[in-house]
């Protein structure tokens, strides 16, 4: 009779022990969340969005699209023209839009291509490319160099 008493409190100890490590952050998911926090706080605006089609991100399964980060600045008083481009070999390759982005160098890691309308200009970006975030400020930086070509 005491051994069942026991088994029963262990049980519920590690029932209880396996709740509390499973409501524990990543710490993959704890860098996410303090990279799109530093970049909120620049004036980027990040993003989980379906890859688009013209960026040929590969798909996550024969049906669904991947998810993929978009940091977006807004510039209230531009007038920019569509434009996308995909990066190939670290160079833009411009999919529909302005031919003068075409071959621009693209010095940062993980990007895999860049969206222009109206008055806001975004990239697609693989964040787990820079975990600890100390592309945001240029990232910031060269979107807006983009915004003024």
């Amino acid at each position: 009779m005491d051994n069942i008493g026991i088994w029963i409190a262990v049980l519920v100890v590690v029932f209880v022990m396996g709740s509390i490590f499973g409501l524990r952050v990543s710490p993959r998911e704890k860098a996410l969340g303090l990279i799109r926090e530093k970049a909120r706080k620049i004036g980027l605006h990040p993003r989980l969005v379906a890859a688009p089609d013209w960026t040929k991100i590969p798909m996550a399964t024969e049906n669904r699209a991947s998810m993929v980060a978009y940091y977006s600045i807004l510039l209230p008083n531009a007038r920019l023209p569509l434009m996308r481009a995909r990066v190939v070999e670290q160079q833009l390759e411009v999919v529909y839009g302005d031919e003068k982005f075409q071959g621009l160098d693209v010095a940062l890691k993980g990007i895999y291509a860049i969206d222009m309308q109206a008055n806001c200009v975004g990239l697609y970006w693989e964040e787990e490319a820079d975990l600890r975030g100390s592309q945001i400020e240029e990232i910031k930086a060269w979107l807006e160099s983009l915004a003024q070509l």
